[in-house]
C-alpha cells in the first residue's frame, strides 16, 4: 500500500441547496462558495447494540444516527445566511431573521490539502443548519478575531442512503478533483 499524505489544511468550501431528494433521484442547485474556512468538524454518531447468547457476546449491530457538522469560517455574509438559515434580505440589504423562517435542507464541500500537498475531497450529502450564536466584543490593546461557527445536522439522503462523498488525489483513480466543486458529487452519475 502506498503512503499518503496526512490532512493538514482546509479550504473551499461551498454550499448547494437540496432541491429534490426522493425515490425518483436527487438534485441540488449550483454549489457556492460559502465563506474562507477555519474548522470544519464532522461528528456522525452511531448507536450499536450487542447481543449475547451462550453466557457471552454473540454479534454486534450497528446504525447510524444523525451527523453533527460545525463550520468556524471567516465571516457569514447575509445573502449566504438567508440561503442557509431561510433567513430574507430586504430591499435595503438588511437580513431579517424570523421565528417563521425554515432553513432548507443543503449540503456542504469542500477540500483538505495533505502533507505531500494533494488534497481530500469532501461533500456532506443532506443537512440543516441552525442559528448561530452572535459574539461582540469590545476593541481592546491587543484585537481579537471574532470569527462565527454555525452547526447543523445532516442525515442521509432518502434517494440512496448517502451521507457523504471523499476523494483523494492520493488515490489513482481519483479524478474528479478538477471539477469537485461544478456540482455535488453523485455516485450514480456515469463514471468519466
Amino acid at each position: 500500500m502506498a503512503e499518503t499524505g496526512v490532512r493538514v489544511g482546509l479550504r473551499d468550501l461551498h454550499y448547494a441547496i437540496l432541491q429534490q431528494d426522493d425515490e425518483t433521484g436527487v438534485t441540488y442547485s449550483q454549489p457556492k462558495l460559502m465563506s474562507k474556512a477555519i474548522q470544519a468538524t464532522i461528528n456522525p454518531t452511531t448507536n450499536s447494540q450487542t447481543l449475547y447468547a451462550d453466557d457471552g457476546p454473540s454479534d454486534v449491530a450497528t446504525a447510524l444516527g444523525e451527523i453533527a457538522v460545525s463550520l468556524q469560517v471567516r465571516d457569514l455574509p447575509n445573502d449566504v445566511l438567508e440561503e442557509i438559515l431561510g433567513h430574507t434580505v430586504d430591499q435595503n440589504g438588511v437580513l431579517i431573521k424570523k421565528s417563521t423562517d425554515v432553513a432548507p435542507y443543503v449540503a456542504i464541500g469542500f477540500r483538505s490539502v495533505k502533507s505531500n500537498g494533494k488534497y481530500r475531497y469532501v461533500w456532506l450529502y443532506k443537512g440543516k443548519f441552525r442559528p448561530q450564536q452572535d459574539e461582540y466584543q469590545t476593541k481592546q490593546e491587543q484585537p481579537a478575531f471574532q470569527t462565527p461557527t454555525i452547526e447543523g445536522t445532516f442525515i442521509r439522503r432518502d434517494f440512496d442512503n448517502a451521507w457523504q462523498a471523499v476523494g483523494d488525489e492520493d488515490d489513482a483513480a481519483f479524478t474528479k478533483g478538477d471539477t469537485w466543486f461544478d456540482a455535488v458529487y453523485d455516485p450514480n452519475a456515469p463514471a468519466g
